[in-house]
């Protein structure tokens, strides 16, 4: 069985057109039955193999077909462009009976038959009946060139015989399905074209956190083996906290500010700071980063796997303000300074922070 199929497809509006439809719309890009009738049908633009004498294969509708519905395929083939049938159905009665009588029988009911046509061009008619509350809705069409068919390695005296053909196809159909299916196992396995079930099992198989969105999965998933490198050091909790919230952090490591470092200017405010617990650091982030609580404690959880085995992290939320002697954030619009003689009158806006007064402050 060849692995490799040519596929016609039809699935949005723009290759809809050149068609003829009956009791159907277009909605967004599919064909839906229209309101109040029960029975639509497609005469879809015709399909050029460019080659004489070709055998066309299998068709497989992508249609909703809900339950007091159904679907019927009509087919023909020649190596002849021109079918005055075909330039003359606006002038024809637009009920089933007129497909029946331009085409013949039907190939078969159902979404996915198989051809016995050969010719350069292709005609499909598609008949969607519907009589419930929901309606038929053909989403595409897929026309399988004809490859390896399991008649193909009988004796030429069963080749010709319709019955054989369409009983094999049955299970050559099933086949094909199965060869596709191993064919599509690396397309599946690659972040940019896997479904979204897939990518959330890569996801998983790969550690990578699968509460992401699906575009972020596809664009982590390629490099994930490369940031595990470096994922439990500074640079990779780095990348994890901003992935996380967005803000990029500042980590202070406790052989950085070790208390009985013979250098260390300060041994008693870095204990008060930072304690003497070689394996916890201090992860500073300013204060505005989490809107609620829940967010916070989500985060913290979440960075329980991300940080080295046998380690504590503190969360150390730096206020825009200054304290002397403690975790000190200075922002751009932060200043130190002294007070400020002011003239207050009747221009003067005094605010809720303006401090007046003060009876030491001249001495």
């Amino acid at each position: 069985m060849s692995a490799t199929q040519s596929f016609w497809n039809l699935c949005c509006a723009e290759q809809w057109k050149g068609g003829v439809y009956w009791s159907l719309e277009l909605k967004d890009d599919s064909l839906q039955l229209c309101d109040g009738a029960f029975e639509g049908i497609a005469f879809l633009p015709p399909l050029d193999s460019r080659e004489a004498g070709f055998r066309w294969g299998r068709v497989k509708l992508s249609a909703d077909i809900p339950r007091e519905s159904g679907v019927r395929i009509f087919a023909r083939a020649s190596d002849d462009r021109v079918w005055d049938e075909w330039q003359a159905l606006s002038g024809r009665p637009r009920t089933s009976v007129t497909v029946r009588e331009i085409f013949g029988d039907a190939e078969r009911q159902g979404d996915d038959v198989w051809l016995s046509e050969t010719g350069r061009w292709l005609w499909l008619a598609v008949v969607l009946t519907g009589g419930g509350a929901e309606k038929p809705r053909l989403n595409g069409v897929s026309v399988l060139a004809d490859s390896d068919h399991m008649s193909d390695y009988l004796p030429a005296v069963y080749q010709q015989q319709d019955f054989t053909y369409r009983f094999l196809s049955v299970f050559t159909a099933m086949m094909q399905d199965m060869e596709d299916g191993i064919e599509g196992v690396r397309r599946q396995l690659d972040p940019a074209g896997a479904n979204p079930e897939m990518l959330h099992y890569l996801a998983n198989w790969l550690r990578t956190d699968p509460s992401d969105t699906e575009e972020e999965l596809r664009e982590r998933l390629p490099r994930a083996i490369d940031e595990y490198e470096t994922m439990y050091t500074v640079e990779g909790i780095k990348r994890s906290v901003e992935r996380l919230t967005g803000v990029s952090p500042w980590i202070v490591e406790h052989f950085a500010v070790d208390p009985n470092d013979p250098d260390c200017k300060d041994p008693e405010l870095y204990r008060r700071l930072y304690g003497d617990d070689p394996y916890r650091f201090f992860l500073l982030l300013p204060q505005d980063t989490f809107g609620k609580q829940r967010q916070m404690e989500q985060f913290l959880e979440r960075m329980e796997e991300l940080i080295p085995a046998e380690t504590e992290m503190e969360l150390v939320l730096l206020k825009p303000c200054v304290q002397l002697n403690w975790h000190t954030y200075l922002g751009i619009n932060s200043r130190i300074g002294d007070y400020v003689t002011a003239v207050i009158d009747e221009s003067v806006t005094i605010h809720y922070d303006t401090t007046i007064g003060g009876e030491d402050y001249e001495r």
